[in-house]
């Protein structure tokens, strides 16, 4: 078994043949860290490890003993005030007023498989033979209070996962003011810390910077896990790139506010938390009531960043995402948002399709605007039935009028939000999230459903089912576009809403695991204003994320780069638009436009109707290449090679399973003049094939191109070129 205990040492390892994780039980019964890395010899005993030593001005646990003090002993779930003065994973208040606990250990079992988490979204096992769990039970005897750590450790990935769970079996009330999902004591700071950073229209951003003393942390109070901070961190070693070295990846597999933080002391110890955030949390735990954090997903790679993400890829993919489409290549669709925005009728839908199909595009997606009295983005919302002054057949009849021109069927939806201006909140004002006597601000003219409520998720998913039950619905894109404010739900007393924002979260998830089991074959996309909810958690019930409402291939190139280092590009919505591009004004070529979004799941967001035949005729093309390498692209393995964020080229390839087939994806955002000759050393390649590359029309062993590289050397590097900027190239590798 993968994981071991040795009973007279009384420690813990779990291991694989890549990594190792150990802790042990320390001699007043709390639980001490020892070593986390590349995969070491099991034996009985690593006290070495401990490192106890008497330091001046520490409070130490036991008299007479002046080493052991809880300030200076790496631990698994650390508290504050009995010792340690760091940032504590778990902080509860008590009747009488005090924070001090003392959760000390009881019993473990450790057992094959992965145990679900009751109502949150966690990776799985389709086999029990995939992975082990360790639960370990700490007990505080004066608050009468269990608390959980459970770790699952996967047979054959570089994967640990870890989550908590407390329950109160005593006669007094306690209020949980934090409890992280994690927490990990490292023996240094060695370390760049690797985040996802950005803003509405540029999300995950590759930010980096050098660990120093004090903390250094993202987070969200958005009540979404936002696009200003991805609810993932990597620490990575100072020579550690894409291609080689240690890094550490931690990702949280949650929707809502989270903290994602690492705390230096003095001494270099490096202790790193993520969970929910605790600002505004305050839970209440009566006698028997309970609470289960979200689970956390750390990756160990000595392969560089691109090993660290080749794991989270193939785990989201494969153990993550679920439903009928987690395996399947993702159809080429439509969407007539761009095309048309809120000014459509039927008929010019019906145009779009019709000239969809003889592009060779298979779904149609119909977006916002559909429904209520939706003529702008001031009414309407949330009244789920459709308008028919636009669509005298309602979504009913133009679904089928699609399905008879041979494609599918897509809806767009904004289920958690309304406007006041609508049906839905003359008749129920108190279905929003609004604090009594305060001014409530609106994003986007729209308000939040208190979706912590049942009430309003059951009333939502009669609306939004009896619109599905009488249709043809394939797709279904659901966007969330404003940040919660003025939280506050009527429908909890004055003493829970610190649970408020969480629940909230659940409803979400209970929202859409309902509408999953009952329409099983329809593929959902999440959206967020774009990006601003691409997490593990929404992947769970929805396969892919529209990565960004800016569609401009320059900028995407930073956006989807970013995404990759923790999601699979099956996961990433990436379309074509028109141009100049609706976001930023940019002109590029089709070709580009095409060349970016095929990474990804691919589509089109323009009116194809107005394009020259020239143009249509290029589209026709690149579905058909789409069509033809889209499992290769959806499901292969993903290499970055040259980062938009360090040079003027961004360079990223994909190669099959079997090594048989391979796409280089390279672009080139300003032109240059009279530069060197230049080439890229290819990845993942078997080195013993050879290689037909496109565009070259030559042949080309594994080890060359991994070696020597494969020449991208191009017109700028004279003085007589014709391309310009934006420039782009696929090359596809054949092995003969």
């Amino acid at each position: 078994m993968p994981i071991k205990y040795h009973k007279l040492s009384q420690t813990f390892h779990l291991y694989n043949n890549e990594i190792s994780y150990i802790f042990k039980i320390l001699k007043n019964n709390q639980l001490g860290h020892l070593y986390y890395g590349k995969a070491i010899r099991d034996k009985d005993n690593y006290d070495y490890l401990l490192e106890t030593y008497s330091r001046g001005m520490s409070v130490c646990t036991f008299e007479n003993d002046s080493s052991f003090s809880l300030d200076h002993i790496k631990q698994e779930y650390p508290t504050y005030g009995t010792g340690d003065m760091h940032h504590p994973a778990i902080d509860i208040t008590l009747e009488n007023g005090s924070h001090i606990v003392n959760f000390v250990y009881k019993q473990h079992e450790i057992i094959k498989g992965k145990p679900s988490l009751e109502n949150l979204p966690a990776t799985y096992v389709e086999d029990n033979n995939e992975s082990t769990t360790l639960k370990i039970t700490l007990y505080d005897d004066v608050i009468e209070t269990y608390l959980i750590l459970s770790y699952t450790i996967y047979e054959n990935r570089n994967v640990i996962t870890r989550n908590a769970y407390i329950k109160n079996n005593g006669k007094q009330k306690i209020v949980i003011n934090q409890i992280m999902s994690m927490s990990l004591d490292l023996p240094d700071k060695d370390y760049e810390m690797i985040e996802l950073t950005g803003a509405w229209a540029r999300e995950r951003y590759v930010k980096n910077r050098k660990l120093e003393h004090g903390i250094q942390s993202i987070y969200s109070l958005r009540g979404c896990s936002s696009n200003a901070f991805n609810p993932f961190i990597a620490l990575k070693r100072e020579h550690c790139d894409e291609y080689q070295g240690e890094v550490l990846g931690f990702s949280l597999v949650y929707s809502g506010n989270f903290l994602a933080q690492v705390d230096v002391d003095t001494y270099n110890v490096s202790r790193v938390s993520m969970g929910i955030h605790p600002h505004c949390f305050g839970l209440e735990l009566n006698k028997n009531e309970d609470f289960q954090t979200p689970e956390v997903v750390i990756v160990y790679s000595d392969n560089g960043l691109n090993g660290m993400s080749q794991t989270y890829h193939s785990l989201y993919q494969e153990r993550l995402c679920r439903g009928k489409y987690r395996d399947l290549e993702r159809p080429i669709l439509i969407n007539n948002w761009e095309a048309t925005y809120f000014d459509f009728d039927e008929d010019k839908i019906l145009e779009i399709a019709k000239k969809a199909k003889e592009l060779g595009i298979e779904l149609f997606v119909l977006d916002d605007g559909w429904f209520g009295k939706r003529n702008d983005d001031h009414r309407g919302l949330g009244d789920w039935y459709p308008n028919l002054n636009k669509i005298p057949s309602g979504i009913s009849g133009l679904s089928r009028k699609i399905n008879d021109l041979g494609m599918k069927f897509g809806l767009w939806v904004e289920l958690e939000m309304v406007n006041k201006d609508s049906d839905l909140y003359r008749e129920h004002p108190e279905y929003t999230l609004e604090t009594p006597q305060r001014h409530s601000s609106h994003g986007r003219n729209q308000y939040v459903l208190d979706f912590s409520n049942d009430e309003v998720v059951q009333y939502i998913y009669k609306m939004i089912s009896k619109v599905i039950e009488e249709s043809h619905i394939d797709y279904i894109k659901w966007d969330m576009n404003r940040c919660m404010s003025e939280v506050y739900s009527s429908c909890h007393n004055s003493h829970e809403q610190g649970k408020v924002m969480h629940e909230y979260i659940l409803g979400v998830y209970h929202l859409y695991d309902k509408l999953t089991k009952k329409f099983p074959n329809i593929l959902f996309e999440s959206c967020s204003s774009g990006g601003a909810r691409f997490d593990p958690g929404m992947l769970y019930y929805a396969p892919q994320c529209w990565t960004s409402d800016n569609t401009d291939a320059i900028e995407r190139l930073k956006i989807q780069y970013g995404t990759s280092f923790v999601y699979p590009l099956s996961s990433m919505g990436s379309h074509v638009s028109a141009v100049p591009n609706h976001q930023i004004c940019r002109n590029t070529t089709l070709d580009t436009r095409a060349h970016v979004a095929y990474f990804g799941s691919f589509g089109y967001e323009l009116d194809i109707t107005k394009l020259s035949i020239d143009k249509q005729n290029m589209v026709k093309q690149q579905v058909e290449f789409m069509k033809a390498y889209r499992r290769l692209i959806q499901f292969g393995t993903f290499y970055r090679l040259k980062s938009p964020f360090e040079d003027n080229e961004t360079i990223w390839m994909v190669v099959s399973k079997d090594k048989s087939q391979a796409l280089v994806g390279y672009y080139r955002t300003l032109q240059e003049i009279n530069v060197g000759y230049r080439r890229i050393k290819l990845l993942g390649l078997n080195k013993n094939y050879s290689y037909h590359v496109s565009l070259l029309d030559q042949n080309f062993y594994g080890d060359e191109l991994m070696n020597v590289g494969l020449i991208t050397s191009d017109s700028s590097s004279s003085d007589h070129n014709d391309e310009g900027d934006f420039v782009s190239r696929i090359y596809v590798l054949k092995a003969n």
